[in-house]
């Protein structure tokens, strides 16, 4: 199976995640790792499985992802898997923490599945896990979603644990998952 892991990054946390998938289907597959501004979406229809990578911006994928999902055909020959990095608090699995999410960085996931049901893309899941904001990201949050000290201080010395080792391990998990679905 020939496959595609191409990625959009900005502070390397997604950078991060798309080498340890790389890692992970290289092993029996042959494979290729590019930014996102080496590839067209016609470039993807020369691969079988294609993981493409994103940093979460406003709440969804970041433009030069959307960019290359937009100009996807319909019914194209390759199948997708997705995958993405955000800031968003989620050291806990709560209601709010969900809510978070969803606000925060929900719409990348359903721009994935939005676009795969629209080309009729066979589109087997996504992947996510918390990174380092940059600077900018860091204010916002800052200012509009964590505004307590105490919480701030606890959110950024847990972002800056991640990707961890364990979102490595995970993601790696999430291409052995992806590749054992994808049938040729």
């Amino acid at each position: 199976m020939k496959v595609l892991v191409a990625y959009y990054s900005e502070t390397g946390n997604t950078e991060k995640i798309a080498r340890a998938i790389y890692e992970e289907v290289s092993k029996d597959h042959e494979a290729h790792l590019k930014k996102i501004k080496e590839v067209t979406a016609d470039t993807l229809n020369n691969y079988d499985l294609v993981f493409l990578g994103s940093a979460c911006h406003s709440a969804d994928l970041s433009p030069p992802v959307k960019r290359i999902l937009d100009a996807l055909p319909v019914s194209a020959r390759f199948k997708l898997a997705g995958f993405f990095t955000h800031s968003v608090p989620c050291s806990e699995d709560s209601a709010r923490a969900r809510k978070l999410f969803n606000r925060w960085a929900g719409k990348c996931r359903v721009s994935f599945e939005k676009v795969s049901k629209e080309r009729q893309i066979a589109f087997k899941g996504y992947f996510n896990c918390q990174g380092v904001p940059s600077p900018p990201i860091q204010e916002f949050i800052k200012k509009e979603v964590i505004v307590s000290a105490d919480e701030w201080e606890a959110y950024m010395e847990e972002v800056r644990k991640h990707p961890s080792i364990e979102d490595l391990r995970r993601a790696k998990e999430f291409a052995r998952e992806v590749l054992s679905r994808t049938k040729f």
